[in-house]
């Protein structure tokens, strides 16, 4: 895991969504049923191109004075969705260095974790929310079979730790013949058949 592949492709994928979301979907219910989209965009762009970026480069989290806190409300920004493009890239290459991967790294201020834990949480965070999104607005994300077994065996060896903490939903019994993907979104307590309200 952490290859320049999988990481640029998890981006690509959660970029084409978002760029596919306009103001007027930002109301809509998500599969997060405490976020809606627009709440839920600005939780993605806020991990996985401001925290999840300084992660990689092994900074503290607010290490700097310009950086944004959690809460921003990027899509009020201008070109909101193309800075983001730009800013999710600039992750995915960053942990596209095997150094990001190495030794310790904090996504939070609760305290420093294994780089590869957290490389995990960016991948779903950009697979997971991704596929939340896309769904809520409409839309089919792009996971092809690599992304889907590197996200099945990451969240599979990390469910139940992020369930007691809240992370995760209860697991959603998915068979065992669906696609990968599927069963990837089940362990992460999400219902691969979940539809938007209309």
């Amino acid at each position: 895991m952490g290859t320049k592949s999988v990481m640029a492709r998890a981006s690509e994928a959660a970029v084409d969504i978002v760029r596919g979301i306009g103001p007027d979907e930002f109301g809509g219910s998500t599969p997060c049923p405490e976020l809606n989209v627009g709440a839920l965009l600005n939780h993605l762009i806020f991990w996985t191109s401001v925290r999840g970026h300084a992660a990689g480069l092994k900074q503290p989290p607010q290490a700097r004075a310009d950086e944004v806190a959690e809460g921003h409300d990027f899509v009020a920004e201008r070109d909101w969705a193309e800075v983001y493009a730009a800013r999710s890239a600039a992750t995915a290459t960053v942990w596209s260095d095997p150094q990001a991967w190495a030794g310790e790294a904090a996504l939070t201020g609760s305290g420093r974790m294994p780089a590869r834990f957290i490389g995990g949480i960016v991948l779903g965070e950009w697979l997971l929310h991704g596929w939340d999104l896309a769904v809520a607005t409409g839309q089919k994300l792009n996971v092809d079979e690599e992304l889907a077994s590197v996200l099945y065996e990451d969240i599979a060896g990390k469910a139940e730790t992020a369930r007691q903490y809240g992370v995760f939903g209860t697991e959603v019994i998915v068979p065992a013949t669906a696609p990968l993907f599927d069963r990837a979104l089940g362990l992460a307590g999400r219902d691969p058949s979940w539809k938007r309200r209309t």
